[in-house]
Protein backbone atom coordinates (compact mmCIF):
# COMPACT_ATOMS: atom_id res chain seq x y z
CA UNK A 1 0.00 0.00 0.00
CA UNK A 2 1.35 3.76 -1.20
CA UNK A 3 1.27 6.16 1.79
CA UNK A 4 0.36 8.45 3.03
CA UNK A 5 -2.05 8.57 -0.26
CA UNK A 6 -3.61 5.29 0.06
CA UNK A 7 -5.00 6.87 3.49
CA UNK A 8 -5.71 10.06 1.65
CA UNK A 9 -7.71 8.35 -0.53
CA UNK A 10 -9.85 6.17 1.79
CA UNK A 11 -10.80 9.09 4.12
CA UNK A 12 -12.13 10.46 1.00
CA UNK A 13 -13.75 7.60 -0.56
CA UNK A 14 -15.23 6.60 3.09
CA UNK A 15 -16.27 10.19 4.44
CA UNK A 16 -15.97 12.35 1.99
CA UNK A 17 -13.18 15.80 1.72
CA UNK A 18 -13.13 18.08 4.91
CA UNK A 19 -10.10 16.65 6.66
CA UNK A 20 -6.46 17.04 7.46
CA UNK A 21 -3.78 14.80 6.95
CA UNK A 22 -0.93 13.73 9.37
CA UNK A 23 2.72 11.59 9.38
CA UNK A 24 3.26 10.20 13.03
CA UNK A 25 6.97 7.95 12.85
CA UNK A 26 8.24 5.20 14.49
CA UNK A 27 11.61 5.27 16.01
CA UNK A 28 14.68 3.63 16.68
CA UNK A 29 16.74 3.87 20.13
CA UNK A 30 20.58 3.93 19.50
CA UNK A 31 21.25 3.49 23.73
CA UNK A 32 19.06 3.83 26.36
CA UNK A 33 16.98 0.75 26.80
CA UNK A 34 14.06 0.76 29.91
CA UNK A 35 15.70 4.01 31.42
CA UNK A 36 12.92 6.40 30.61
CA UNK A 37 10.02 5.00 32.97
CA UNK A 38 13.07 5.02 35.82
CA UNK A 39 13.24 8.57 35.01
CA UNK A 40 17.06 8.27 33.24
CA UNK A 41 18.61 9.40 30.23
CA UNK A 42 18.00 8.01 27.07
CA UNK A 43 19.29 8.77 23.33
CA UNK A 44 16.10 7.72 20.41
CA UNK A 45 15.28 9.19 16.81
CA UNK A 46 12.46 9.48 14.73
CA UNK A 47 12.58 7.64 11.78
CA UNK A 48 11.26 7.09 8.28
CA UNK A 49 8.70 4.27 8.48
CA UNK A 50 5.58 6.37 10.29
CA UNK A 51 1.42 6.08 10.85
CA UNK A 52 -0.20 8.06 8.54
CA UNK A 53 -3.35 9.81 9.73
CA UNK A 54 -6.27 11.33 8.25
CA UNK A 55 -8.72 12.92 10.84
CA UNK A 56 -12.10 15.29 10.15
CA UNK A 57 -15.06 16.66 12.39
CA UNK A 58 -17.88 14.69 12.43
CA UNK A 59 -21.45 16.78 13.32
CA UNK A 60 -22.66 13.96 16.08
CA UNK A 61 -20.95 13.14 18.84
CA UNK A 62 -20.10 9.91 16.94
CA UNK A 63 -16.07 8.66 17.00
CA UNK A 64 -15.61 6.64 14.09
CA UNK A 65 -12.13 4.59 13.21
CA UNK A 66 -11.01 3.28 10.20
CA UNK A 67 -7.71 1.00 9.58
CA UNK A 68 -6.27 0.99 6.30
CA UNK A 69 -3.64 -2.34 6.86
CA UNK A 70 -6.32 -3.95 8.83
CA UNK A 71 -9.48 -3.40 6.80
CA UNK A 72 -11.64 -2.82 10.41
CA UNK A 73 -13.78 0.14 11.66
CA UNK A 74 -14.93 0.88 15.06
CA UNK A 75 -17.43 3.27 16.27
CA UNK A 76 -18.05 4.77 19.42
CA UNK A 77 -20.34 7.50 20.70
CA UNK A 78 -18.04 10.21 22.74
CA UNK A 79 -20.62 10.23 25.59
CA UNK A 80 -20.16 6.52 26.42
CA UNK A 81 -16.11 5.57 25.18
CA UNK A 82 -15.21 2.20 26.84
CA UNK A 83 -12.50 -0.41 25.65
CA UNK A 84 -12.99 -2.46 21.94
CA UNK A 85 -12.57 -5.88 22.38
CA UNK A 86 -9.80 -5.39 19.76
CA UNK A 87 -6.72 -4.20 20.65
CA UNK A 88 -5.66 -1.46 18.27
CA UNK A 89 -8.93 1.13 18.42
CA UNK A 90 -7.89 1.33 22.13
CA UNK A 91 -5.28 3.52 21.42
CA UNK A 92 -7.13 6.14 20.06
CA UNK A 93 -9.95 5.87 22.28
CA UNK A 94 -7.47 5.92 24.91
CA UNK A 95 -6.08 9.48 23.49
CA UNK A 96 -9.44 10.51 23.01
CA UNK A 97 -10.15 10.08 26.92
CA UNK A 98 -7.34 11.83 28.43
CA UNK A 99 -8.44 14.88 26.30
CA UNK A 100 -12.26 14.65 27.69
CA UNK A 101 -11.03 14.13 30.99
CA UNK A 102 -9.14 17.37 30.88
CA UNK A 103 -11.85 19.35 29.61
CA UNK A 104 -11.05 19.64 26.39
CA UNK A 105 -14.43 20.35 23.82
CA UNK A 106 -13.64 17.91 20.83
CA UNK A 107 -16.71 16.44 18.43
CA UNK A 108 -17.02 13.57 17.00
CA UNK A 109 -14.58 12.72 14.26
CA UNK A 110 -13.45 10.68 11.65
CA UNK A 111 -10.03 9.00 11.76
CA UNK A 112 -8.51 6.68 8.70
CA UNK A 113 -4.82 5.50 9.52
CA UNK A 114 -2.59 3.21 8.33
CA UNK A 115 1.41 3.05 7.59
CA UNK A 116 4.68 1.11 7.54
CA UNK A 117 6.11 0.91 10.62
CA UNK A 118 6.06 -3.30 11.06
CA UNK A 119 3.95 -4.02 14.23
CA UNK A 120 5.16 -6.13 17.28
CA UNK A 121 9.12 -4.97 16.07
CA UNK A 122 10.18 -2.64 18.37
CA UNK A 123 10.11 0.17 16.89
CA UNK A 124 6.67 1.97 18.75
CA UNK A 125 3.91 1.71 16.71
CA UNK A 126 1.90 2.31 19.77
CA UNK A 127 3.48 5.39 20.01
CA UNK A 128 3.50 6.62 16.81
CA UNK A 129 -0.47 5.88 16.83
CA UNK A 130 -1.04 7.26 20.80
CA UNK A 131 1.11 10.75 20.10
CA UNK A 132 -0.04 11.24 16.24
CA UNK A 133 -3.78 10.93 17.09
CA UNK A 134 -2.83 13.30 20.04
CA UNK A 135 -0.71 15.75 17.79
CA UNK A 136 -4.17 15.67 14.95
CA UNK A 137 -6.64 16.15 17.72
CA UNK A 138 -4.90 18.64 19.35
CA UNK A 139 -5.07 20.80 15.92
CA UNK A 140 -7.88 19.61 14.99
CA UNK A 141 -9.86 21.29 18.01
CA UNK A 142 -7.28 23.87 18.26
CA UNK A 143 -6.96 22.66 21.89
CA UNK A 144 -3.66 24.53 22.43
CA UNK A 145 -1.42 21.41 24.12
CA UNK A 146 2.49 21.92 23.80
CA UNK A 147 4.57 19.30 22.45
CA UNK A 148 5.39 18.22 26.59
CA UNK A 149 2.11 17.87 27.22
CA UNK A 150 0.87 16.33 24.20
CA UNK A 151 3.61 13.52 24.65
CA UNK A 152 2.76 13.04 28.56
CA UNK A 153 -1.26 12.66 27.37
CA UNK A 154 0.01 9.93 25.03
CA UNK A 155 1.42 8.27 27.95
CA UNK A 156 -1.19 8.52 29.96
CA UNK A 157 -3.14 6.67 27.42
CA UNK A 158 -1.39 3.64 27.16
CA UNK A 159 -1.20 3.90 31.25
CA UNK A 160 -5.26 3.79 31.82
CA UNK A 161 -6.42 2.56 28.32
CA UNK A 162 -3.50 -0.33 27.55
CA UNK A 163 -2.48 -0.82 30.88
CA UNK A 164 1.33 -0.90 29.68
CA UNK A 165 3.08 1.19 32.32
CA UNK A 166 5.43 2.70 29.20
CA UNK A 167 7.64 5.83 29.87
CA UNK A 168 8.04 8.98 27.90
CA UNK A 169 10.73 7.95 25.26
CA UNK A 170 8.21 6.96 22.48
CA UNK A 171 5.97 9.69 22.42
CA UNK A 172 8.41 12.16 23.60
CA UNK A 173 10.65 11.52 20.15
CA UNK A 174 7.96 11.08 17.87
CA UNK A 175 6.76 14.82 18.63
CA UNK A 176 10.21 16.12 19.12
CA UNK A 177 12.25 14.32 16.46
CA UNK A 178 14.22 16.06 14.06
CA UNK A 179 16.23 15.03 10.60
CA UNK A 180 19.86 13.87 10.65
CA UNK A 181 19.79 14.25 14.67
CA UNK A 182 19.26 11.91 17.86
CA UNK A 183 17.17 13.27 20.62
CA UNK A 184 19.33 12.86 24.43
CA UNK A 185 16.45 13.13 26.45
CA UNK A 186 16.49 13.71 30.56
CA UNK A 187 13.38 11.71 31.25
CA UNK A 188 13.35 13.55 35.02
CA UNK A 189 13.80 16.85 34.12
CA UNK A 190 11.66 16.33 30.54
CA UNK A 191 14.37 18.29 28.39
CA UNK A 192 16.21 17.48 25.43
CA UNK A 193 19.12 18.28 23.64
CA UNK A 194 19.87 17.35 19.99
CA UNK A 195 22.75 15.16 19.52
CA UNK A 196 23.92 15.47 15.44
CA UNK A 197 23.95 12.37 13.07
CA UNK A 198 24.85 12.60 9.82
CA UNK A 199 27.36 10.08 8.66
CA UNK A 200 26.81 9.07 5.30
CA UNK A 201 29.34 6.08 5.98
CA UNK A 202 27.39 4.75 8.87
CA UNK A 203 23.48 2.72 8.56
CA UNK A 204 21.14 1.77 11.26
CA UNK A 205 20.18 -1.60 9.90
CA UNK A 206 16.96 -3.48 11.91
CA UNK A 207 16.88 -7.06 11.88
CA UNK A 208 13.47 -8.99 12.83
CA UNK A 209 13.31 -11.89 14.60
CA UNK A 210 9.92 -12.54 13.71
CA UNK A 211 9.48 -13.13 17.28
CA UNK A 212 6.09 -10.77 18.24
CA UNK A 213 5.52 -9.24 21.82
CA UNK A 214 3.87 -10.67 23.69
CA UNK A 215 1.29 -8.41 25.15
CA UNK A 216 0.46 -9.98 28.15
CA UNK A 217 3.83 -10.76 28.98
CA UNK A 218 5.04 -7.44 27.98
CA UNK A 219 2.94 -5.76 30.66
CA UNK A 220 3.60 -8.43 32.92
CA UNK A 221 7.50 -7.83 32.49
CA UNK A 222 7.22 -3.76 32.54
CA UNK A 223 5.53 -3.91 36.23
CA UNK A 224 7.73 -6.40 37.74
CA UNK A 225 10.64 -4.26 36.59
CA UNK A 226 9.17 -1.22 37.16
CA UNK A 227 8.59 -2.60 40.91
CA UNK A 228 12.06 -4.10 41.52
CA UNK A 229 13.88 -0.97 40.38
CA UNK A 230 11.20 1.20 42.63
CA UNK A 231 12.52 -1.30 45.21
CA UNK A 232 15.84 -1.05 45.23
CA UNK A 233 15.85 2.69 44.85
CA UNK A 234 13.59 2.68 47.96
CA UNK A 235 16.11 0.95 49.88
CA UNK A 236 18.92 3.52 48.63
CA UNK A 237 16.72 6.60 49.81
CA UNK A 238 16.41 5.22 53.19
CA UNK A 239 20.76 5.44 53.17
CA UNK A 240 20.48 8.26 50.91
CA UNK A 241 17.69 10.60 51.11
CA UNK A 242 19.47 13.19 48.82
CA UNK A 243 19.53 10.34 45.55
CA UNK A 244 16.07 10.73 43.61
CA UNK A 245 16.79 8.15 41.05
CA UNK A 246 18.64 5.33 40.41
CA UNK A 247 20.89 6.73 37.91
CA UNK A 248 22.13 9.34 40.44
CA UNK A 249 23.96 6.36 42.73
CA UNK A 250 27.73 4.68 42.31
CA UNK A 251 28.49 1.35 41.86
CA UNK A 252 30.31 1.35 45.57
CA UNK A 253 26.31 2.35 46.88
CA UNK A 254 24.95 -0.48 44.79
CA UNK A 255 27.09 -2.67 45.87
CA UNK A 256 26.56 -2.20 49.39
CA UNK A 257 22.90 -1.29 49.58
CA UNK A 258 21.42 -3.93 47.08
CA UNK A 259 23.55 -6.87 46.64
CA UNK A 260 22.87 -8.83 49.74
CA UNK A 261 19.64 -7.59 49.53
CA UNK A 262 17.61 -9.31 46.56
CA UNK A 263 19.60 -10.60 43.78
CA UNK A 264 16.82 -9.90 41.03
CA UNK A 265 16.14 -6.33 42.96
CA UNK A 266 20.02 -5.57 42.40
CA UNK A 267 20.74 -6.46 38.91
CA UNK A 268 17.89 -4.67 37.53
CA UNK A 269 18.97 -1.26 39.45
CA UNK A 270 22.55 -2.05 38.16
CA UNK A 271 21.53 -2.15 34.89
CA UNK A 272 19.50 1.06 34.55
CA UNK A 273 22.97 2.89 36.67
CA UNK A 274 25.24 1.61 33.97
CA UNK A 275 22.52 1.82 30.79
CA UNK A 276 22.43 5.82 32.34
CA UNK A 277 26.13 6.22 31.69
CA UNK A 278 26.11 4.54 28.52
CA UNK A 279 24.16 7.32 26.99
CA UNK A 280 26.63 9.88 27.87
CA UNK A 281 29.39 7.59 27.13
CA UNK A 282 27.49 7.59 23.24
CA UNK A 283 26.64 11.11 23.06
CA UNK A 284 30.54 12.16 23.89
CA UNK A 285 31.76 9.17 21.34
CA UNK A 286 29.61 10.99 18.58
CA UNK A 287 30.33 14.51 19.21
CA UNK A 288 34.20 12.87 18.71
CA UNK A 289 32.88 11.10 15.46
CA UNK A 290 34.31 7.90 17.51
CA UNK A 291 31.97 5.70 15.77
CA UNK A 292 34.18 2.20 17.10
CA UNK A 293 33.07 3.19 21.02
CA UNK A 294 29.63 3.79 19.85
CA UNK A 295 29.47 0.27 18.88
CA UNK A 296 31.16 -1.15 21.96
CA UNK A 297 28.91 0.64 23.73
CA UNK A 298 25.80 -0.84 22.38
CA UNK A 299 27.24 -4.29 22.55
CA UNK A 300 27.52 -4.13 25.87
CA UNK A 301 23.89 -2.55 26.31
CA UNK A 302 22.95 -5.67 25.43
CA UNK A 303 24.99 -7.82 27.63
CA UNK A 304 22.94 -5.65 30.19
CA UNK A 305 19.76 -6.52 29.06
CA UNK A 306 20.40 -9.98 28.74
CA UNK A 307 22.34 -10.82 31.63
CA UNK A 308 21.22 -7.92 34.31
CA UNK A 309 17.99 -6.60 32.97
CA UNK A 310 16.94 -10.08 31.49
CA UNK A 311 14.59 -9.10 28.78
CA UNK A 312 16.02 -10.74 25.66
CA UNK A 313 15.64 -13.82 24.10
CA UNK A 314 17.39 -16.24 21.85
CA UNK A 315 16.54 -15.12 18.73
CA UNK A 316 17.93 -11.72 19.27
CA UNK A 317 21.05 -12.49 21.40
CA UNK A 318 21.53 -15.22 18.24
CA UNK A 319 21.77 -12.18 16.04
CA UNK A 320 23.94 -9.76 18.40
CA UNK A 321 26.34 -12.82 18.88
CA UNK A 322 26.27 -13.98 15.25
CA UNK A 323 27.48 -9.95 13.97
CA UNK A 324 30.22 -9.73 16.45
CA UNK A 325 33.75 -9.76 14.75
CA UNK A 326 32.01 -9.48 10.97
CA UNK A 327 33.40 -6.68 8.83
CA UNK A 328 31.91 -3.55 9.04
CA UNK A 329 29.71 -4.18 12.06
CA UNK A 330 30.74 -2.01 14.61
CA UNK A 331 27.71 -2.94 17.49
CA UNK A 332 24.29 -4.39 18.11
CA UNK A 333 21.63 -4.41 20.61
CA UNK A 334 18.49 -5.55 21.21
CA UNK A 335 15.98 -2.88 20.43
CA UNK A 336 12.53 -1.66 22.41
CA UNK A 337 10.80 -3.53 24.95
CA UNK A 338 12.13 -6.85 24.57
CA UNK A 339 10.98 -10.73 24.61
CA UNK A 340 11.10 -10.20 20.87
CA UNK A 341 11.03 -7.33 17.38
CA UNK A 342 14.18 -6.47 16.14
CA UNK A 343 18.43 -5.80 17.21
CA UNK A 344 19.66 -2.43 15.84
CA UNK A 345 23.16 -2.93 14.15
CA UNK A 346 25.44 -0.16 13.63
CA UNK A 347 27.20 -0.98 10.12
CA UNK A 348 29.77 0.62 8.06
CA UNK A 349 27.34 1.75 4.38
CA UNK A 350 29.51 -0.41 1.91
CA UNK A 351 29.52 -3.18 4.42
CA UNK A 352 25.48 -3.38 4.67
CA UNK A 353 24.61 -5.76 2.20
CA UNK A 354 27.36 -8.87 2.54
CA UNK A 355 26.34 -8.45 6.24
CA UNK A 356 23.04 -9.51 5.61
CA UNK A 357 23.66 -12.08 3.04
CA UNK A 358 25.90 -13.39 5.78
CA UNK A 359 23.08 -13.52 8.37
CA UNK A 360 20.24 -14.37 6.74
CA UNK A 361 21.48 -18.37 6.10
CA UNK A 362 22.27 -18.54 9.59
CA UNK A 363 19.25 -17.35 11.28
CA UNK A 364 17.23 -19.64 9.05
CA UNK A 365 19.48 -22.88 9.72
CA UNK A 366 18.79 -21.62 13.45
CA UNK A 367 15.00 -20.75 13.82
CA UNK A 368 13.62 -21.68 10.40
CA UNK A 369 12.71 -18.23 10.14
CA UNK A 370 12.97 -15.70 7.00
CA UNK A 371 14.98 -12.56 8.85
CA UNK A 372 13.37 -9.43 8.00
CA UNK A 373 15.87 -6.66 7.40
CA UNK A 374 14.79 -3.20 7.88
CA UNK A 375 16.98 0.05 6.48
CA UNK A 376 16.16 3.08 8.64
CA UNK A 377 16.69 6.89 8.43
CA UNK A 378 16.86 9.77 10.82
CA UNK A 379 13.55 11.74 10.15
CA UNK A 380 11.52 14.20 11.55
CA UNK A 381 8.61 14.16 14.15
CA UNK A 382 5.01 14.31 13.97
CA UNK A 383 4.60 16.56 11.75
CA UNK A 384 0.95 17.75 8.86
CA UNK A 385 1.28 17.33 5.98
CA UNK A 386 -0.30 18.78 2.36
CA UNK A 387 -3.25 16.79 1.09
CA UNK A 388 -2.46 16.26 -3.02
Amino acid sequence: MAYPGAVSDLYKDTFGTGFRLFRSPGRINLIGEHTDYNLGLVLPAAIDKAIYIAVGKRTDNTVQLLSADFDYTHSESLDDLKPAWKLWPNYILGVTEEFKKAGKCIDGFNIVFGGDIPLSAGMSSSAAICAGTAFALNALFDCGYSKLELAKLAVAAEHNYIKVRCGLMDPYVNLFGRKSTLVKLDCKSETHVYIPFDADSIRFVLFNTGVRHNFIKLSEAFDERRMQCKAGLDIIQKLYPEISILSQATKTLLDSALRSYDEKVYKRCLYVFEESRRVEAVCSALEAGDFNSVGRHLLDGHEGLRNLYEVSCDETDFLVDQVKGLDGVLGARMMGAGFGGCTLNLIKTEAVEEVIAAIRPLYKERFGNHLKVYHTLISDGTSELEIT
